[in-house]
């Protein structure tokens, strides 16, 4: 069974950038738009990017420009680049199958996830 596997979260001041790295285990991405997603305290996971296989990319609106997403299919890796961090994106951090922003992708069973806190 694949599982997923994020790193890279932490603690940032505003202003600064942080990568995020997903893989898995157990297997690899298969062929579907992967994306990251977020979760604060109290609201709703949301899909903020997301990455086709051929690198067709999508992200909402309120992150486009900050956040940059790529994938490395021969590695098995999805990033999250993002830049100019604020206090407003502290959240808990998770990549799995995209679902949102027009795309339908496969799911799978959710991992940890990885908490960016940004600090002001």
């Amino acid at each position: 069974q694949v599982q997923l596997v994020e790193s890279g979260g932490g603690l940032v001041q505003a202003g600064e950038s942080l990568t995020l790295s997903c893989t898995t285990s157990g297997g690899a991405f298969g062929t579907g738009p992967i994306g990251w997603y977020r979760q604060v305290p109290g609201k709703q996971r949301e899909l903020v990017a997301g990455v086709r296989s051929g690198g067709v990319t999508r992200y909402l609106n309120s992150v486009r420009g900050r956040f940059t997403i790529s994938r490395d299919n021969d590695k098995n890796i999805v990033t999250l680049q993002i830049n100019s961090l604020k206090p407003e994106d502290t959240a808990v951090y998770y990549c799995n199958g995209a679902r949102g922003l027009g795309w339908n992708g496969n799911m799978y069973t959710w991992g940890q996830g990885i908490q960016v806190t940004v600090s002001s």
